[in-house]
């Protein structure tokens, strides 16, 4: 087991059954997201945080597009049962304690997509000598600039005015979020000879 992609082919390029995980994974997590943001988005808007959902659908439809372009895959048996315990973990978890019910989905899509954009760093599992004109080590490197970016939004929105009564259950709605996360992306990874330390 290896804390980082490889061993890379002859021209630095991530093993394709490494490649296929990982991007599955993603495209999985960021489908949900991207689901999830275009639902929670009512015809009209009429507050700021729902400005930026509506940015985010189309953000999150971009790396998916950008997954599967630059993706060398090949056939994964496992990943019938796995995307289905991935998308099952994935379903729309409202916080409660929010008694409207629209920023309470808001708030609980939120605290997932926080979970994924901070707690999924594909390309930090980039070896140094990987080729750096590679696509798919290119398209990790621009999610994750991109995941920057959208996480700066949710944390905005997460401490928001609206949410200040209820911090202490948004808070724990993104420890359960984050530990879920990581211990899925953990598992995604063991398969293919990868280890990343897990949140417990």
């Amino acid at each position: 087991m290896s804390r980082l992609f490889g061993p890379l082919d002859s021209g630095g390029c991530v093993p394709p059954r490494q490649q296929t995980r990982v991007a599955a994974f993603l495209i999985s997590a960021h489908g949900a997201l991207a689901r999830q943001f275009a639902f929670t988005l009512p015809i009209k808007l009429k507050s700021a945080w729902q400005t930026e959902l509506n940015a985010q659908v189309y953000r999150e439809t971009e790396i998916i597009s950008l997954l599967l372009r630059a993706t060398s895959w090949e056939p994964d048996l496992t990943l019938g049962y796995m995307t289905a315990s991935w998308e099952t973990a994935w379903f729309p978890a409202p916080i409660e304690e929010i008694p409207d019910r629209t920023l309470a989905a808001a708030a609980g899509l939120a605290a997932f997509a926080h979970a994924v954009h901070a707690g999924i760093r594909p390309a930090a599992l980039l070896p140094l000598e990987a080729n750096a004109n590679d696509p798919f080590a290119m398209a990790l490197r621009r999610i994750e600039f991109e995941s920057g970016r959208l996480l700066q939004a949710q944390i905005l929105f997460l401490k928001g005015p609206e949410l200040v009564p209820f911090r202490n259950a948004v808070s724990a709605a993104l420890e359960r979020r984050h530990t879920e996360i990581d211990k899925l992306w953990a598992q995604a990874l063991e398969g293919v000879g990868i280890t990343i330390p897990r949140t417990e």
